[in-house]
């Protein structure tokens, strides 16, 4: 008997070290690293299913590019975005897109007082 919970709270504590490492962000410090990772996380944003189902819904007839300056703040979150070029001339789009990605948090941190500024550009 003396074995069996031995073994038991032996697993029960490697599951809980291995849950905090899990649900801890990865802290970035390189400016390019940082820059990858909003691209990426940016593409599979707009990729998503439910980032398609809300375009399509509202903006079905909507095609272009559109240039966007993404500032990210220690915590991942986007602090401010800033719209530099687009093709796209439907302002009420552009107020959808900016609060989407305003409304996103980034599954990374920046060590503490970072911010970058990412260009990104996105094509629908």
């Amino acid at each position: 008997m003396k074995p069996t919970l031995i073994l038991f709270f032996s697993v029960l504590v490697l599951l809980s070290f291995s849950t905090a490492s899990f649900s801890q962000k990865k802290v970035l410090t390189d400016e390019d690293e940082v820059s990858g990772m909003v691209s990426k996380e940016m593409d599979e944003v707009f990729h998503s299913d439910s980032f398609i189902k809300q375009k399509n819904k509202k903006f079905p007839t909507v095609t272009g590019t559109i240039v966007v300056d993404i500032g990210v703040v220690q915590s991942g979150k986007v602090s401010t975005l800033f719209k530099v070029d687009s093709d796209i001339n439907n302002p009420n789009f552009t107020n959808f897109l900016s609060e989407y990605i305003l409304d996103h948090k980034f599954y990374f941190k920046l060590q503490k007082q970072q911010r970058y500024k990412i260009r990104y550009t996105a094509t629908f």
